[in-house]
C-alpha cells in the first residue's frame, strides 16, 4: 500500500515543515535522554560505590586476620543488613576463590577485572529485562602507622537493582514526548504563516498568467521586497510588457494584411468582370473561325488565366469577410437528399459514373446554410475528381445530434508530410502543380463554412487507398458566434 504524497506546494511545505520540525525535536530529545541517562546511572553507581565503600571500610577492621569462609560469610550479612535502602546482596571472595555470600550473579569478566588491581569495577547488566549493577571491589586493610593500604586478597562483590532508575528514564522518555507533541502542534502556525507569506506572490503570479492567458496582456503585478519572488514578479512584468507590444504589433501587421487583400480584391472585382465579359465575346469569336490560329490560342489562354484570377479574387474576398468576421449564416431547414444531389446538378457531376451517392433512406432535415454546405460540397467533389479515380462517393448518415457526411477517392491518397497541412491557405500538395485549377484557398474556405455551423471537417486516408474528407454537421448549429 503505497502513501499517498501531498501534491499541493502549500501542503508540501507544511508537510516539510513539520519535518523539519520533528527531526529537530527527536533529536533534541534524544540528546537529552542520553545524557540524563548517563547522569542518572552514573550518579546510582558512584553513589552506591560510596556506600558500600563506607560500609567496607568499616566492617573490615571486625575481620580477623586470617578469615575462615564463616566469617566471611557473617561479613556479607553484615553489609547486606547495612545496605538500608539500596537493597543490594553481597558476596566475599578471597584469593579469587568462589563468592560466599546472597550475591549469585556475579559475571566471570567482573571476577576476572578484580583479580587484575585493586580499583573499583562495575558492570551493567539486565538478564530477563531486570537491570542490575554489579560492582567488584577489592579491599585493602590499612596500616596504622602510615595509613597505606595493604593487599588483603578479600573482593566484595554487591548487585543492586536498577529498577527505580529505569522509571525515572522511562518518565524521562514520556516527558520528551509530552514535549514533542505540543511542539508539532505549534509548529503548524509558524509553517501555515510561513507558507502564506511565501506562496501569496506565487498565487499572485498565477492569477496573473490566467489574465493573460485570456487576453488582459496589459495585466501587471507590484513588486515589494527585495528578494527572489519580489524578482521573478520583476521579470514576469517584462515579459508582459513585452508579449503586449509584440502583441499589438502582430495585431497591426494582420489587420494591414487583412485590409490589403480586401482593398486589393475589390479594386480588382470590377475590372475582372469587364475582362471577363470581354474575353467571354472574345471566346466565341475564337471558337467560330474568325480569328486567326494564333490569335485564338492567345485569346483562349487570356480567358482561362482571366477567370482563374475572378476566382482567386472570389475567394480572396470570401476569406476576408472570415478574417473579419463578417461572415454571417442565413439558416433553412433543407433535406440532406435535395442538398447533396442539387450540388451534383450545378456541376454536372453524373451518377454513378463521376459521383455515387449513399444516402440515409429516412432523408432527414437539417438546418443549415445551404450556399456554404454547397461551396464546402462542390469543393471535396471536386478535388476528389480531380486528383482521384472515379467514380467519387458521396456517404451521408444521420446520427441523434449530427449528421456526417464522408467524401471518398480511389486514387493514391494524401501523402503523410501533407495531411497535417491539407486546410492551409494557398498550400498545394505538388510544388510542381503551381499553375493548377485551383488557388489553394478552396480547402480553407471549406473549413471556414464548416466552422460557421460549428462543425468539423478531417482530412484522412483510406486503409485500401484514396482519400476520405469527413464533414460533421450539427442538426441545429447556434450561428450567434460565427467565429
Amino acid at each position: 500500500m503505497r502513501l499517498a504524497l501531498p501534491r499541493g506546494l502549500r501542503s508540501r511545505t507544511v508537510v516539510a515543515f513539520l519535518l523539519v520540525a520533528a527531526l529537530s525535536a527527536l533529536i533534541t530529545a534524544a540528546l537529552t535522554f542520553r545524557q540524563a541517562r548517563s547522569a542518572i546511572l552514573d550518579r546510582t553507581q558512584n553513589s552506591a560505590v560510596h556506600d558500600l565503600r563506607l560500609q567496607v571500610d568499616s566492617l573490615v577492621p571486625n575481620l580477623p586476620p586470617d578469615p575462615t569462609p564463616t566469617d566471611l560469610r557473617t561479613f556479607a550479612r553484615q553489609l547486606d543488613r547495612a545496605s538500608g535502602s539500596r537493597g543490594w546482596h553481597t558476596a566475599v571472595s578471597r584469593d579469587g576463590g568462589p563468592p560466599i555470600g546472597t550475591a549469585d550473579e556475579i559475571s566471570g569478566a567482573l571476577r576476572a577485572a578484580t583479580k587484575r588491581g585493586d580499583t573499583t569495577f562495575y558492570e551493567r547488566v539486565a538478564p530477563s529485562g531486570d537491570p542490575r549493577l554489579l560492582i567488584g571491589m577489592p579491599v585493602t586493610y590499612t596500616s596504622r602507622g602510615d595509613g597505606a593500604g595493604q593487599p588483603s586478597g578479600l573482593v566484595v562483590y554487591a548487585v543492586l537493582s536498577l529498577h527505580g532508575e529505569r522509571a525515572d528514564i522511562s518518565a524521562l522518555i514520556t516527558a520528551a514526548w509530552a514535549g514533542a507533541l505540543p511542539t508539532l502542534a505549534f509548529a503548524v502556525v509558524p509553517a501555515l504563516f510561513a507558507v502564506r507569506r511565501v506562496l501569496r506572490p506565487v498565487r499572485q503570479l498565477r492569477t496573473a498568467a490566467q489574465k493573460i492567458t485570456s487576453g488582459a496582456l496589459d495585466t501587471r503585478l507590484d513588486v515589494v521586497g527585495k528578494d527572489e519572488l519580489a524578482a521573478l514578479t520583476s521579470t514576469f512584468n517584462t515579459m508582459a510588457a513585452t508579449l503586449e507590444r509584440d502583441d499589438a504589433e502582430l495585431r497591426r501587421m494582420e489587420a494591414n494584411a487583412r485590409r490589403f487583400a480586401a482593398d486589393v480584391s475589390h479594386e480588382l472585382r470590377t475590372p475582372l468582370a469587364a475582362m471577363a465579359a470581354v474575353t467571354d465575346a472574345l471566346d466565341e469569336d475564337a471558337r467560330s473561325g474568325t480569328l486567326p490560329p494564333d490569335t485564338a490560342d492567345a485569346v483562349l489562354l487570356i480567358s482561362d488565366e482571366t477567370r482563374k484570377l475572378a476566382v482567386m479574387v472570389e475567394d480572396l474576398m470570401e476569406i476576408s469577410r472570415f478574417d473579419a468576421g463578417s461572415a454571417v449564416l442565413h439558416l433553412d431547414d433543407v433535406s440532406l437528399r435535395t442538398l447533396i444531389h442539387k450540388t451534383l446538378q450545378l456541376r454536372g457531376w453524373r451518377e454513378p459514373d463521376e459521383v455515387i451517392a449513399e444516402l440515409p433512406e429516412d432523408d432527414p432535415r437539417i438546418r443549415v446554410d445551404a450556399r456554404r454546405i454547397d461551396v464546402v460540397l462542390a469543393n471535396l467533389i471536386g478535388n476528389a475528381l480531380r486528383h482521384g479515380t472515379a467514380p467519387v462517393t458521396v456517404r451521408a448518415t444521420s446520427a441523434q445530434e449530427a449528421v456526417v457526411i464522408e467524401v471518398a477517392d480511389h486514387g493514391p491518397g494524401i501523402p503523410d508530410d501533407v495531411l497535417p497541412r491539407v486546410f492551409d491557405r494557398f498550400y498545394k500538395a505538388d510544388a510542381a502543380r503551381t499553375r493548377s485549377e485551383g488557388s489553394g484557398l478552396g480547402l480553407a474556405i471549406a473549413t471556414e463554412n464548416v466552422r460557421l455551423h460549428h462543425g468539423t471537417l478531417t482530412a484522412a486516408n483510406l486503409p485500401d487507398g484514396g482519400a476520405v474528407f469527413t464533414v460533421t454537421l450539427p442538426h441545429r448549429p447556434t450561428p450567434e458566434d460565427p467565429s
